[in-house]
């Protein structure tokens, strides 16, 4: 049986690696190092700033809107008044024209009259001494004339006094409604002013944004360089070493024996680790993974940067679980391209003895498995992650871990997959009374970094 301390050193060894990834930016600015979230954009994604201010375009944007129904209303009352007041103003206008039209009828006769001698009169018709019939009948004719001269001018001022009284009325309604449009417009230039200043503050904050994910996404692809370059010292060490890696058949029972040179590394229980080795040297031992493992990871790392995008699986784009089926296809090794696969019949280690090449398995009790990425070390895995975009190297939270896999040994029969159920595997209990050693604890460790 291999001690615990076996353990320790191999632990140390590999969380040795993230060393390679520590490149320090000056005060004040982000280091360019394996973020806990892909792609390193979260934590500026989720600026409570840029969120409130969001909130404050959404909020005037829907004021906006709620506005836009009065406005029209308003628009529309405005439209009716108008045109009761122009309807107003043309019954006054036809009511002017018929009373100064029977003004000149009056006018006319009454000049008529003057240049005819005078109108006739009672007393005229009387020393006229005309027939008494022809008389009363003129008489009358003089009194028709006379009352209804009366009642056609009173007519028509009486329709004139109408239509201005109208139009009086619809001038105040007319007042009212541009009263109240004028109201509304100034409320809704206040929300226009207001929106046009939360967007312009919106459009700065989104242009810091902007050059943050710059930044960011310029580290992260240094960060991926350096990885990859890392990863290839490991192979390079190796070789110097005079190490070939075996096949993944030949470490698989350490117990039953290892290649001639090599050891067995000791598991968390104490216990030799299937599916790897290391070669005994001073001042560490040499990690030795399967030769399948080596390929896998080599052929990970040259995805790099590619983009992710869901149900693909290469040459151009990847997700999580066709990311793993290729890599260990070129390696060799048949495995599912879904995350739920992957999962339910790669066989499982602690996750307290992870190794470069065994899977990730992430998620939550509420979401269930989420995530399948290839450890580099216990603090970084290489993914095709969806919130990076890409194919990258990120931190791995070891507080989502649902499980850790080994695709080198053999598959196992299937399991269920975890739901949102808030189970866990049963192993996965080590990662939360046992944590990883520290970077501190690993200098100049010699192991494949990520």
């Amino acid at each position: 049986m291999w001690s615990r301390s076996g353990t320790t050193a191999l632990g140390a060894v590999l969380a040795g690696a993230l060393l390679a990834l520590a490149v320090l930016a000056a005060p004040g600015t982000a280091a360019a190092a394996p973020s806990d979230q892909p792609g390193g954009t979260t934590g500026v994604l989720d600026s409570a700033e840029l969120t409130a201010l969001q909130d404050q375009a959404a909020d005037v944007q829907g004021d906006l809107q709620e506005r836009q129904a009065t406005v029209t209303a308003a628009q529309d009352r405005l439209a009716s008044a108008q045109q009761v007041a122009d309807a107003a103003a043309a019954e006054v206008a036809a009511a002017d024209t018929v009373l100064t039209q029977q003004q000149v009828a009056v006018s006319r006769y009454a000049s008529a009259v003057y240049r005819d001698g005078g109108a006739p009169t009672a007393l005229s018709l009387l020393l006229a001494g005309g027939d008494p019939g022809d008389v009363v009948s003129a008489l009358g004719y003089l009194d028709v004339i006379d009352t209804g001269t009366d009642a056609v001018l009173q007519a028509a001022e009486d329709r004139r006094q109408q239509a201005l009284a109208q139009q009086a009325s619809a001038d105040a309604a007319l007042s009212d409604s541009r009263t109240e449009a004028d109201a509304v417009a100034a409320q809704v230039g206040e929300l226009e002013a207001a929106a046009a200043s939360v967007t312009s503050r919106l459009d700065e904050a989104l242009g810091v944004v902007d050059r943050q994910l710059a930044q960011l996404q310029a580290e992260q692809l240094q960060v991926n360089a350096d990885t990859a370059a890392a990863w290839q010292g490991y192979v390079d060490q190796l070789a110097a070493a005079g190490v070939l890696p075996p096949p993944a058949a030949a470490l698989r029972d350490p117990v039953a024996g290892l290649p001639a040179g090599l050891v067995p590394v000791g598991g968390s229980t104490g216990a030799a680790q299937p599916g790897a080795a290391q070669l005994p040297r001073q001042p560490t031992s040499l990690l030795v993974l399967p030769a399948e493992t080596v390929a896998a990871v080599s052929a990970a790392m040259t995805d790099l940067g590619l983009p992710f995008a869901p149900g693909t699986a290469g040459p151009e784009s990847f997700d999580c679980g066709s990311l793993v089926q290729t890599a260990y296809a070129a390696a060799g090794i048949a495995v599912p391209g879904t995350q739920g696969e992957l999962f339910a019949t790669t066989s499982p280690v602690a996750p307290v003895d992870v190794l470069p090449g065994d899977l990730v398995f992430l998620g939550s009790a509420e979401s269930g498995l989420s995530h399948v990425g290839i450890a580099l070390d216990p603090q970084t895995m290489l993914a095709a992650d969806g919130r990076a975009g890409a194919v990258v190297v990120r931190g791995l939270p070891a507080d989502q871990v649902l499980g850790i896999g080994r695709p080198s040994l053999a598959l196992r029969a299937p399991v269920a997959v975890p739901g949102p159920t808030g189970e866990r595997w049963p192993w996965s209990a080590a990662t939360r009374s046992t944590r990883p050693p520290t970077t501190a604890a690993a200098r100049g460790a010699a192991t494949p970094t990520g």
